[in-house]
Protein backbone atom coordinates (compact mmCIF):
# COMPACT_ATOMS: atom_id res chain seq x y z
CA UNK A 1 0.00 0.00 0.00
CA UNK A 2 1.59 3.26 -1.16
CA UNK A 3 2.11 6.02 1.39
CA UNK A 4 2.43 9.67 0.44
CA UNK A 5 4.31 11.87 2.90
CA UNK A 6 2.35 15.05 3.62
CA UNK A 7 4.71 16.63 6.15
CA UNK A 8 7.85 15.94 8.19
CA UNK A 9 9.19 17.97 11.11
CA UNK A 10 12.19 17.27 13.32
CA UNK A 11 10.90 16.96 16.90
CA UNK A 12 12.49 15.82 20.17
CA UNK A 13 15.37 14.28 18.25
CA UNK A 14 13.07 12.25 16.02
CA UNK A 15 10.54 13.12 13.34
CA UNK A 16 6.85 14.00 13.44
CA UNK A 17 5.41 12.98 10.10
CA UNK A 18 1.99 12.85 8.45
CA UNK A 19 1.14 10.42 5.65
CA UNK A 20 -1.81 9.88 3.34
CA UNK A 21 -2.93 6.60 1.81
CA UNK A 22 -5.86 4.98 0.05
CA UNK A 23 -7.71 2.93 2.67
CA UNK A 24 -9.20 -0.39 1.59
CA UNK A 25 -11.46 -0.57 4.66
CA UNK A 26 -12.78 2.99 4.39
CA UNK A 27 -12.72 3.34 0.59
CA UNK A 28 -11.28 6.85 0.75
CA UNK A 29 -8.00 8.70 1.26
CA UNK A 30 -6.94 8.76 4.91
CA UNK A 31 -4.25 10.66 6.78
CA UNK A 32 -2.41 9.50 9.86
CA UNK A 33 0.36 11.03 11.93
CA UNK A 34 3.40 9.03 13.04
CA UNK A 35 6.08 10.11 15.47
CA UNK A 36 9.36 8.27 14.90
CA UNK A 37 11.68 8.49 17.93
CA UNK A 38 15.48 8.61 17.44
CA UNK A 39 15.66 4.91 18.36
CA UNK A 40 13.61 4.01 15.25
CA UNK A 41 16.62 4.88 13.06
CA UNK A 42 18.45 1.79 14.35
CA UNK A 43 15.96 -0.53 16.10
CA UNK A 44 12.41 -1.77 15.92
CA UNK A 45 10.23 0.13 18.39
CA UNK A 46 6.88 -0.54 20.07
CA UNK A 47 3.87 1.41 18.82
CA UNK A 48 1.45 3.51 20.86
CA UNK A 49 -1.82 4.13 18.99
CA UNK A 50 -3.73 7.28 19.89
CA UNK A 51 -7.44 7.67 19.04
CA UNK A 52 -8.79 11.20 19.07
CA UNK A 53 -12.22 12.51 19.99
CA UNK A 54 -15.19 14.09 18.23
CA UNK A 55 -14.40 16.69 15.52
CA UNK A 56 -10.65 15.94 15.64
CA UNK A 57 -8.23 15.05 12.86
CA UNK A 58 -4.72 13.60 13.10
CA UNK A 59 -3.49 17.13 13.83
CA UNK A 60 -4.99 17.77 17.27
CA UNK A 61 -2.88 15.27 19.15
CA UNK A 62 0.44 15.99 17.46
CA UNK A 63 0.18 19.77 17.93
CA UNK A 64 -1.41 19.93 21.40
CA UNK A 65 -0.66 16.84 23.53
CA UNK A 66 3.10 17.28 23.90
CA UNK A 67 3.74 13.54 23.73
CA UNK A 68 6.81 13.54 21.49
CA UNK A 69 9.52 14.08 24.12
CA UNK A 70 8.24 11.27 26.36
CA UNK A 71 7.94 9.02 23.31
CA UNK A 72 11.52 9.86 22.30
CA UNK A 73 12.79 9.18 25.83
CA UNK A 74 11.11 5.77 25.90
CA UNK A 75 11.77 4.73 22.28
CA UNK A 76 8.08 4.55 21.35
CA UNK A 77 6.50 5.21 17.94
CA UNK A 78 3.19 7.10 18.18
CA UNK A 79 0.51 6.65 15.53
CA UNK A 80 -2.45 9.05 15.51
CA UNK A 81 -5.06 8.37 12.81
CA UNK A 82 -7.98 10.53 11.76
CA UNK A 83 -11.35 10.04 13.49
CA UNK A 84 -13.50 9.11 10.49
CA UNK A 85 -13.54 8.69 6.72
CA UNK A 86 -13.70 12.02 4.88
CA UNK A 87 -15.13 13.28 1.62
CA UNK A 88 -17.18 10.17 0.90
CA UNK A 89 -20.14 12.09 -0.49
CA UNK A 90 -22.62 10.45 1.86
CA UNK A 91 -25.78 12.50 2.33
CA UNK A 92 -25.80 13.90 5.87
CA UNK A 93 -22.14 13.17 6.68
CA UNK A 94 -21.38 16.84 7.42
CA UNK A 95 -24.67 17.85 9.06
CA UNK A 96 -23.65 17.50 12.72
CA UNK A 97 -20.42 17.52 14.75
CA UNK A 98 -21.24 14.34 16.70
CA UNK A 99 -22.18 12.04 13.80
CA UNK A 100 -20.60 11.42 10.39
CA UNK A 101 -17.40 13.31 9.52
CA UNK A 102 -15.08 13.54 12.53
CA UNK A 103 -17.31 11.18 14.49
CA UNK A 104 -16.68 7.63 13.31
CA UNK A 105 -16.99 6.26 16.88
CA UNK A 106 -14.55 3.44 16.02
CA UNK A 107 -17.31 1.06 14.92
CA UNK A 108 -17.93 -0.93 11.74
CA UNK A 109 -21.28 0.42 10.54
CA UNK A 110 -23.97 -2.06 9.57
CA UNK A 111 -26.57 0.46 8.36
CA UNK A 112 -26.84 2.16 4.99
CA UNK A 113 -25.52 4.53 3.78
CA UNK A 114 -22.60 4.17 6.23
CA UNK A 115 -21.57 0.51 5.73
CA UNK A 116 -19.13 0.99 2.84
CA UNK A 117 -16.97 3.69 4.40
CA UNK A 118 -17.58 3.85 8.14
CA UNK A 119 -15.44 0.92 9.22
CA UNK A 120 -13.13 2.61 11.70
CA UNK A 121 -12.97 -0.40 14.03
CA UNK A 122 -11.46 -2.62 11.34
CA UNK A 123 -9.26 0.22 10.12
CA UNK A 124 -7.77 0.76 13.60
CA UNK A 125 -7.40 -2.89 14.61
CA UNK A 126 -6.37 -4.41 11.28
CA UNK A 127 -5.54 -2.23 8.28
CA UNK A 128 -3.59 0.53 10.04
CA UNK A 129 -1.33 -1.76 12.15
CA UNK A 130 -0.42 -3.75 9.02
CA UNK A 131 0.42 -0.51 7.24
CA UNK A 132 2.58 0.69 10.13
CA UNK A 133 4.36 -2.65 10.55
CA UNK A 134 5.14 -2.86 6.83
CA UNK A 135 6.43 0.69 6.42
CA UNK A 136 8.16 1.69 9.66
CA UNK A 137 10.56 0.26 12.25
CA UNK A 138 7.66 -1.10 14.30
CA UNK A 139 7.72 -4.22 16.46
CA UNK A 140 4.42 -5.95 15.56
CA UNK A 141 4.37 -7.81 18.89
CA UNK A 142 4.48 -4.66 21.00
CA UNK A 143 1.55 -2.30 20.57
CA UNK A 144 -0.64 -0.35 22.95
CA UNK A 145 -3.57 2.04 22.64
CA UNK A 146 -4.97 5.16 24.24
CA UNK A 147 -7.38 7.95 23.40
CA UNK A 148 -9.56 10.84 24.48
CA UNK A 149 -13.33 10.99 24.84
CA UNK A 150 -14.74 9.16 21.77
CA UNK A 151 -11.17 7.95 21.25
CA UNK A 152 -10.94 6.73 24.84
CA UNK A 153 -14.07 4.72 24.11
CA UNK A 154 -12.36 3.37 20.99
CA UNK A 155 -9.18 2.43 22.86
CA UNK A 156 -11.07 0.56 25.56
CA UNK A 157 -13.29 -1.25 23.03
CA UNK A 158 -10.35 -2.31 20.85
CA UNK A 159 -8.55 -3.67 23.92
CA UNK A 160 -11.49 -5.48 25.47
CA UNK A 161 -12.56 -7.04 22.15
CA UNK A 162 -9.05 -8.29 21.35
CA UNK A 163 -7.58 -9.89 24.49
CA UNK A 164 -3.79 -9.85 24.39
CA UNK A 165 -3.50 -7.68 21.25
CA UNK A 166 -2.49 -4.55 23.14
CA UNK A 167 0.18 -4.60 25.86
CA UNK A 168 -1.34 -1.59 27.62
CA UNK A 169 -4.41 0.67 27.51
CA UNK A 170 -5.26 4.05 28.92
CA UNK A 171 -7.78 6.83 28.32
CA UNK A 172 -8.51 10.46 28.99
CA UNK A 173 -12.18 11.23 29.81
CA UNK A 174 -13.48 8.23 27.81
CA UNK A 175 -17.10 7.67 26.82
CA UNK A 176 -17.39 4.59 29.02
CA UNK A 177 -20.97 3.45 28.47
CA UNK A 178 -22.14 4.77 25.09
CA UNK A 179 -25.36 2.75 25.02
CA UNK A 180 -26.45 4.80 28.03
CA UNK A 181 -25.44 8.31 26.90
CA UNK A 182 -26.82 10.72 24.27
CA UNK A 183 -23.66 10.78 22.12
CA UNK A 184 -23.48 7.00 21.95
CA UNK A 185 -27.18 6.48 21.42
CA UNK A 186 -27.22 8.88 18.45
CA UNK A 187 -24.12 7.35 16.86
CA UNK A 188 -25.05 3.71 17.46
CA UNK A 189 -28.60 4.15 16.20
CA UNK A 190 -27.23 5.66 13.00
CA UNK A 191 -24.32 3.30 12.40
CA UNK A 192 -25.59 0.07 13.97
CA UNK A 193 -29.39 0.31 13.75
CA UNK A 194 -32.30 -0.06 16.14
CA UNK A 195 -31.36 -3.46 17.60
CA UNK A 196 -29.63 -2.36 20.79
CA UNK A 197 -28.25 -5.84 21.46
CA UNK A 198 -25.74 -5.18 18.65
CA UNK A 199 -24.54 -2.03 20.42
CA UNK A 200 -22.92 -3.93 23.27
CA UNK A 201 -20.06 -5.05 21.00
CA UNK A 202 -18.86 -1.43 21.05
CA UNK A 203 -19.57 -0.54 24.68
CA UNK A 204 -16.62 -0.74 27.09
CA UNK A 205 -18.83 -1.26 30.14
CA UNK A 206 -20.69 -4.17 28.51
CA UNK A 207 -17.44 -5.65 27.19
CA UNK A 208 -15.72 -5.39 30.59
CA UNK A 209 -18.62 -7.25 32.18
CA UNK A 210 -17.97 -10.24 29.90
CA UNK A 211 -14.16 -9.94 29.55
CA UNK A 212 -12.18 -13.17 29.66
CA UNK A 213 -8.57 -12.61 28.78
CA UNK A 214 -5.08 -11.68 29.96
CA UNK A 215 -4.77 -9.37 32.94
CA UNK A 216 -5.35 -5.71 32.10
CA UNK A 217 -4.07 -2.63 33.89
CA UNK A 218 -6.27 0.28 32.83
CA UNK A 219 -5.28 3.88 33.51
CA UNK A 220 -7.98 6.56 33.19
CA UNK A 221 -7.63 10.27 33.86
CA UNK A 222 -10.80 12.34 34.17
CA UNK A 223 -11.05 16.09 34.61
CA UNK A 224 -13.11 17.05 37.65
CA UNK A 225 -14.57 20.12 35.90
CA UNK A 226 -15.33 18.31 32.62
CA UNK A 227 -18.71 19.56 31.39
CA UNK A 228 -19.36 16.25 29.67
CA UNK A 229 -18.83 14.35 32.93
CA UNK A 230 -21.52 16.44 34.62
CA UNK A 231 -23.87 16.04 31.63
CA UNK A 232 -23.64 12.22 31.87
CA UNK A 233 -21.94 11.66 28.52
CA UNK A 234 -18.92 9.83 29.97
CA UNK A 235 -20.28 7.64 32.83
CA UNK A 236 -16.95 6.33 34.19
CA UNK A 237 -18.63 4.96 37.33
CA UNK A 238 -20.43 2.39 35.14
CA UNK A 239 -17.14 1.07 33.72
CA UNK A 240 -15.42 1.07 37.10
CA UNK A 241 -18.27 -1.01 38.58
CA UNK A 242 -18.10 -3.51 35.69
CA UNK A 243 -14.32 -3.81 36.01
CA UNK A 244 -14.55 -4.22 39.78
CA UNK A 245 -17.00 -7.08 39.37
CA UNK A 246 -14.59 -8.83 36.98
CA UNK A 247 -11.52 -7.94 39.10
CA UNK A 248 -10.02 -5.90 36.23
CA UNK A 249 -7.61 -3.36 37.79
CA UNK A 250 -8.46 0.26 36.98
CA UNK A 251 -6.47 3.25 38.17
CA UNK A 252 -9.05 6.05 37.90
CA UNK A 253 -7.68 9.50 38.66
CA UNK A 254 -10.13 12.36 39.00
CA UNK A 255 -8.09 15.51 38.39
CA UNK A 256 -9.63 18.51 40.18
CA UNK A 257 -10.17 21.65 38.12
CA UNK A 258 -9.38 20.14 34.71
CA UNK A 259 -11.84 20.25 31.80
CA UNK A 260 -12.29 18.13 28.64
CA UNK A 261 -9.67 19.94 26.54
CA UNK A 262 -6.15 19.22 25.34
CA UNK A 263 -4.86 21.42 28.18
CA UNK A 264 -5.97 18.54 30.41
CA UNK A 265 -4.41 15.90 28.14
CA UNK A 266 -1.12 17.81 27.94
CA UNK A 267 -0.95 17.96 31.74
CA UNK A 268 -0.92 14.17 32.20
CA UNK A 269 0.33 12.85 28.87
CA UNK A 270 3.78 11.93 30.13
CA UNK A 271 2.20 9.79 32.88
CA UNK A 272 0.34 7.84 30.21
CA UNK A 273 3.43 7.35 28.04
CA UNK A 274 5.27 6.03 31.12
CA UNK A 275 2.35 3.69 31.90
CA UNK A 276 2.54 2.28 28.37
CA UNK A 277 6.35 2.12 28.37
CA UNK A 278 6.26 -0.09 31.47
CA UNK A 279 4.50 -2.78 29.44
CA UNK A 280 5.83 -2.04 25.95
CA UNK A 281 9.45 -2.12 27.06
CA UNK A 282 9.13 -4.94 29.59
Amino acid sequence: MALTQVSSNKCAGGYQKVFEHDSLELQCKMKFAVYLPPKAESDKCPVFYWLSGLTCTEQNFITKAGAQQAAADNGIIIVAPDTSPRGCGIEGEDESWDFGTGAGFYVDATQEPWTTNYRMYSYITDELPKLINNNFAADPDRMSISGHSMGGHGALVCTLRNPGKYKAVSAFAPICNPIQCPWGQKAFAGYLGADKSTWEAYDATALAASYEGPKLDILIDQGGDDQFLSSSQLLPDHLIAACSAKKIPVVFRRQPGYDHSYFFIYSFMSDHIKHHAKYLNA
